[in-house]
């Protein structure tokens, strides 16, 4: 059974990148019947930051933790779980100070997680979270695709670096910009960006 895990960040009640990423969750669950779809609102429930408890816990085997340290990892062992149970990951953020939100940020910090994501070997880090693919939802006011601003677009190679880390290597990224240039240009912008995510759900 196929496994799609939806992962949205935005504090936003109306976020544009929380309702494509979700529309295109949805439509990729339909495209596999008996698939399944978790979802996790980053926004919502944020993740706890790591602290040194943390760091102590997720560099031993369960068996060989105390119950504090047990709990510690808790949340952190069950997203990685999720995340290596999925076939495909729908992420939607926004792009804030030239980057991720800080709630996409934390999940990262919780499933990049040695021995079970990636390894490290003689010849260099390894990924173990392989065979995956990832659609990435971006919002933002400016246009950070392409043009003079490309260069200040730090979410997406970030996003593409910690993944392909992982071992996580097929991502496709729907533009959901310049959202700031008045309703016209918003409009047109969210327009081409359900479209696009339309033709990637029927590809998929």
């Amino acid at each position: 059974m196929s496994s799609i895990l939806l992962l949205t960040s935005s504090p936003r009640a109306e976020s544009l990148s929380t309702d494509i990423a979700s529309d295109l969750a949805a439509k990729l669950q339909a495209q596999q019947p008996g698939s399944v779809l978790v979802r996790r609102d980053l926004a919502a429930n944020p993740l706890p930051h790591m602290d040194d408890l943390f760091s102590i816990a997720i560099r031993k085997p369960a068996d060989a933790r105390t119950a504090e340290e047990n709990a510690a990892a808790k949340i952190s062992d069950e997203l990685v779980n999720e995340l290596l149970a999925a076939d495909t990951i729908v992420i939607g953020t926004g792009l804030i100070n030239f980057n991720i939100y800080s709630s996409l940020k934390s999940w990262i910090d919780n499933v990049a997680r040695a021995g079970l994501t990636f390894k490290y070997t003689e010849s260099g880090p390894v990924g173990l979270a392989t065979g995956k693919k990832v659609y990435v939802v971006l919002a933002s006011g400016g246009v950070y695709s392409q043009g003079p601003a490309a260069g200040m677009n730090h979410a997406v190679p970030y996003l593409k670096t910690v993944l392909g880390f992982m071992g996580i290597s097929d991502i496709e990224t729907i533009y959901v910009e310049g959202l700031a240039f008045g309703p016209e240009a918003a409009e047109k912008a969210v327009g081409a960006a359900k479209a696009r995510a339309e033709e990637l759900a029927l590809a998929a």
